[in-house]
Order: C-alpha cells, then structure tokens, then sequence
C-alpha cells in the first residue's frame, strides 16, 4: 500500500472518530386528557346554598425522585429507574394542576376553585402532593401507580378539616412507555373524581362564621 493512501485511510479515520454522534431526541408524552369525567362526579344542586366557600387551590407539590419530568419505572422493591428516550411534557405536578381546577369547578360543590397566586380571597384551601407516578414492572402485566395526598384547610381558623391519601393502579397496555402513558391517564382521571368527591363532602360540612352570614345576607359579599 502505498503511502499516500495510508494517509488517506488514517486521515477519513480520524474524522470518523471527531464526528458528532446523533443523540435520539426523547419522545414527550402528557397527562392533558385526563380531565375527570362530569358524569362521575358527585355535583352540588344547581343553586349553591349561601354558606358554599370558595376554594383556593395551591399548586401541587411532589415527593422526592418525583419533581422531574424523567418518566420513574420500577423493576426491583426501592429501585427507581427512568426511561432513556421518554418523559414528560412537564413535571407531574405542574401537568395535574390544571385538572385538579377543572374537576372541583365540575363538581359545583363551590362558589368558586381559584389555583394561586391569585389576589382572591378563600374560605377554604386544598393542598395537594403527588406521592408517587411510577410504572411498575414486578408483576404481568405491568401497571401504573399513582398516589396523591391532600389536605382540605380552612383559611380563618388555619384547621385542617379533611385529608386523604388516594392510591389507584391501572393496568398497562403494554410494556412501554406508551402503555404506561395511557395507563397513566386513567389513574390521572379516577384519582381526579375521588378528589372531586371528597373535596365536596369536606365543603358540606364546613360553615362561615357568623360574621360572613350576616354579610351575605345583607348583600355586602358575593353570593347572595
């Protein structure tokens, strides 16, 4: 071989090796049907009675090993693993926010649901915390799980009224990211009605002080 070709050869190597390797874009999924359906939910009669509270709800927190939008897995008791080439649009948290509004305004069970930082005022505040979201792969077939805890406040006397901790499993379609995606969703929804239901119970037995009766029956605070 002569040895210029040799040269050649070394030369188309070495660009080979300082060539960039093309990295797989991950693929994004979200939580965004998993509005809960009216239909499920336990609604308050159309005319809310005078002591219905408004709701504020705090953005929902998230344990640890779940404030990422890393898509967790489980293949071993206490052992968390995520997906390569898969996660979420958003972290957990942020992406049920939204959902949590819109299935307490479907319950009609409150004058108004507010989510913070808002300047309004509320009778009562939901606190809530995504426990965990995680596919699980130690049995067939795999399954999604999803647990979320939540505290009903009252504002004036700073009392927790109710709290609950929702645990629901889904089984997966498949045993990829997009089974536990779709598997994800339901438990999403089902959590969001069980939510909904309890949250409503907690406004049946909550009553304004005697001050904020008076007001509204004089017509000086909304809801008359």
């Amino acid at each position: 071989m002569s040895r210029s070709i040799t040269i050649l050869l070394l030369l188309t190597a070495g660009c080979g090796l300082l060539s960039p390797t093309t990295t797989p874009q991950p693929s994004q999924f979200s939580l965004d049907g998993a509005r809960a359906d009216p239909r499920q939910v336990t609604r308050a009669p159309a005319a809310l009675p005078q002591t219905a509270p408004t709701l504020i709800v705090n953005p929902p927190h998230a344990a640890a090993g779940f404030d990422s939008r890393r898509m967790v897995y489980v293949r071993e008791a206490h052992k968390r693993e995520t997906f390569a080439y898969s996660e979420w649009v958003d972290t957990p948290a942020r992406m049920i926010a939204p959902l949590i509004v819109a299935a307490l305004e479907d319950s009609g069970a409150f004058r108004a649901v507010v989510m913070t930082p808002s300047a309004a005022a509320g009778n009562l505040r939901l606190d809530t915390e995504v426990i965990r979201l995680q596919h699980e792969f130690q049995a067939a077939p795999s399954r999604v799980r999803l647990t979320l805890r939540a505290h009903i406040v009252d504002n004036a006397t700073r009392q927790v009224l109710a709290w609950r901790e929702f645990d629901e499993t889904v089984d997966a379609a498949g045993g990829n990211p997009y089974g536990g995606v779709l598997a994800a969703n339901r438990a999403v929804q089902t959590v969001l009605q069980q939510l909904a239901r309890f949250a409503a119970e907690a406004a049946k037995g909550w009553q304004p002080p005697a001050a904020e009766i008076a007001k509204r029956a004089e017509g000086s605070l909304p809801g008359k």
